[in-house]
């Protein structure tokens, strides 16, 4: 068995590398991108970016650290709501640990966009949700992106989501579906082919590896039991890894 890591992924990864609808016996996803993780902190030491060559991309690496600092201090204040939300402290995933060095990634991401064949099932991204707390989702003006509402149903009805400019797209992750005991469900979804290159950038707010994600009290009852056990952040975005790039 391969033990992988969010680190193992702060570089390139080429066309089909991975399939994250893992009940599909096609090829893998269309889609080519570069992971990129924080500068700063244990992690950032312990786990350097890849970059570029500053004289094949000048000032690249500059703008995209500060990218990352500015997209993390949106998702921290976010994750604020979400406490305020469920009746805790505003400042209570940093008291928890969530938010001391956590594992966020980057992801730039470049959809080729044809249809290999009408003959074959191919998708930009298969179905699939997020892994951790939120992420927040900037895209082009091109189509592809779908999301179904009710991940129970089916068979499952997809929607397409309109960009707005000046927006994030936000999604639920995993990791806060687990936390709330359901009352915030992560987001399935997928990106289709249209025909036509299609650009975005994903920021994946994956909590400290350390940190352990438990039901919380103001999210079950007598009435409505914890379903699921606690699990460290860290396991659970290895094993979700490990299942991804099996092939």
């Amino acid at each position: 068995m391969v033990s992988l890591q969010p680190c193992d992924f702060l570089r390139y990864t080429p066309l089909y590398a991975e399939k994250l609808d893992t009940s599909l016996t096609t090829i893998g996803d269309s889609k080519e991108s570069f992971f990129l993780g924080s500068s700063e902190g244990v992690r950032g030491q312990c786990y350097p970016n890849q970059w570029p060559s500053e004289n094949l991309l000048p000032s690249w690496r500059q703008t995209m650290e500060c990218y990352y600092k500015n997209v993390m201090s949106v998702g921290r204040k976010l994750l604020g709501l979400v406490a305020l939300a469920l009746d805790l402290d505003e400042d209570f995933f940093i008291k928890i640990g969530a938010l001391n060095d956590p594992a966020a990634v980057v992801r730039l991401i470049r959809y080729p966009g044809e249809v290999i064949s009408s003959d074959v099932e191919t998708y930009g991204a298969s179905a699939h949700s997020d892994y951790g707390t939120v992420t927040l989702l900037l895209t082009d003006e091109v189509p592809g992106l779908q999301v179904c509402r009710d991940k129970s149903k089916q068979p499952r009805t997809w929607e397409d989501v309109p960009r707005l400019g000046g927006a994030f797209i936000v999604n639920i992750g995993d990791l806060m579906e687990r936390w709330t005991n359901g009352l915030f469900r992560s987001t399935l979804h997928r990106v289709m082919p249209v025909g036509k290159e299609r650009y975005s950038v994903a920021f994946f707010l994956v909590p400290n590896p350390d940190c352990n994600v438990e039901c919380l009290k103001t999210c079950c009852s007598e009435t409505s039991p914890a379903r699921f056990p606690p699990i460290l952040a860290g396991d659970y975005i290895k094993e979700r890894f490990r299942i991804t790039y099996a092939t």
